[in-house]
């Protein structure tokens, strides 16, 4: 797994390398239109730096994803391998 020299990786790069978005763009797009928060703050800049226990809210067209990221890669990996990248992280009122 990837890591760069800060500790962390491009938000970006991130949701697209864990299979959240099908391509950079897509992800650009999701950060960009206030879909993505990080910590609960909203971002909005798609460069920002994710860092490992860091918890994002991703806002899909299903569904609202909560995870934990806990791995960086250099490329997109296979549905198996993203469970080295986040933990789904249960909120309340979830059993």
């Amino acid at each position: 797994m990837a890591e760069d020299e800060s500790g962390g990786q491009r938000l970006d790069k991130w949701l697209c390398y864990a299979r959240f978005a099908k391509t950079r763009t897509v992800a650009q797009a999701l950060v960009e239109g206030g879909k993505v928060r990080l910590n609960r703050e909203k971002i909005t800049s798609s460069s920002r730096l994710v860092r490992a226990g860091d918890v994002l809210t991703i806002r899909l067209p299903r569904d609202v994803k909560v995870v934990r990221v806990t791995g960086f890669s250099d490329r997109r990996v296979s549905p198996p391998e993203t469970a080295g990248l986040y933990q789904p992280v249960v909120t309340e009122g979830e059993d």
